[in-house]
């Protein structure tokens, strides 16, 4: 009962924000305060965005910045929320500029642009996301170096993703590439941190357990049936693809966004194995560092059509 409870209130966002906490209290510890950093710019810049958007909607943006009321716009704690999840993918010190673009395509785009809360086709973090990625690919690839120093700072940042120094470690077979890169450790404990965050989102009943349970099997799939012992080709067994990349930290709060996944049951299933097959397939053969934000946009494009054939059937049940 209490559950029931809970979901039904405002607050549902603010469960969410919450569960989150564990995932970037590791993030911060491992890379450094510039993942706090990221998260304190993000989180301003998509707010006023969201605040400026809703005020020029209003009329002009002179008479009534001061008119509009705050918790009109930041109350339902979606805008936040899409701050922190753009700034979970990014390495520490991206810079204000680049986290103004984000918070532009984000919240100006992909949120406002199709009509506000509950309008949107796609996920306005993975929007914001995407833009930066193939804008500035090269700042989003600074990160910590593997194995790296203790203490992080801009001039520390010069290591390429966990993933693509998988994909480009040479002669390496997988178990010399983990035993020389000790940060595989930092890795899963992250994920295990965004774990225990979602597993609490579906224990309150605020997330389906259809959609991560779904996406994490079809990745695991794939990666074992491909998986060919750790040789230097291998593309990695289905631990290592759940444990990196940011897979887990997907699954439990991006794929499950109500807005912009299908509303049937066996539809969400569908969802979910889309995105784990074009997530694993750009992970492995494409030239990004990762497929999470392209997999759950692709998989956006068919929410629509999804939710038509079920209003179809339902109407034709009446």
């Amino acid at each position: 009962m209490r559950a029931r409870t809970i979901i039904k209130t405002p607050n549902v966002m603010g469960w969410v924000l919450v569960a989150l906490l564990p995932g970037l209290a590791g993030m911060t510890y491992y890379f450094g305060l510039g993942i706090l950093w990221n998260l304190f710019f993000l989180s301003a810049l998509c707010l006023v965005t969201e605040f400026a958007v809703i005020a020029l909607r209003n009329g002009s943006l002179a008479s009534n910045l001061l008119k509009t009321p705050l918790k009109n716009c930041l109350g339902d704690g979606t805008t936040l929320l899409a701050a922190w999840l753009i700034a979970i993918c990014l390495p520490p010190f991206v810079s204000i500029q680049i986290l103004a673009v984000a918070a532009l395509a984000s919240i100006g785009l992909a949120k406002h642009a199709y009509g506000g809360l509950g309008n949107n086709i796609f996920n306005p973090a993975m929007v914001g996301y995407a833009v930066i990625l193939l804008s500035f690919p090269q700042a989003l690839a600074a990160w910590p170096a593997l194995g790296g120093a203790e203490s992080l700072t801009t001039d520390t940042l010069s290591g390429a993703t966990y993933l693509s120094e998988f994909r480009y470690r040479e002669a390496m077979t997988v178990d010399e590439f983990l035993i020389n890169n000790p940060q595989v450790i930092h890795q899963q404990i992250i994920a295990a941190l965004f774990l225990l965050g979602g597993l609490g989102l579906i224990y309150l009943k605020i997330i389906s357990w259809r959609i991560p349970l779904t996406l994490l099997i079809t990745v695991g799939v794939l990666a074992s049936v491909t998986y060919d012992q750790g040789s230097t080709q291998s593309l990695g067994s289905a631990w290592f693809h759940w444990t990196t990349g940011g897979t887990v930290a997907a699954a439990f709060f991006v794929a499950t966004d109500p807005v912009t996944h299908p509303s049937r049951h066996s539809h969400q299933v569908i969802f979910a194995i889309s995105i784990g097959i074009l997530l694993f397939v750009i992970r492995t053969q494409g030239n990004l560092p990762d497929g999470i934000a392209f997999a759950v946009l692709l998989a956006n494009c068919a929410t629509p059509l999804l939710n038509r054939i079920h209003r179809q059937r339902a109407s034709q049940r009446v």
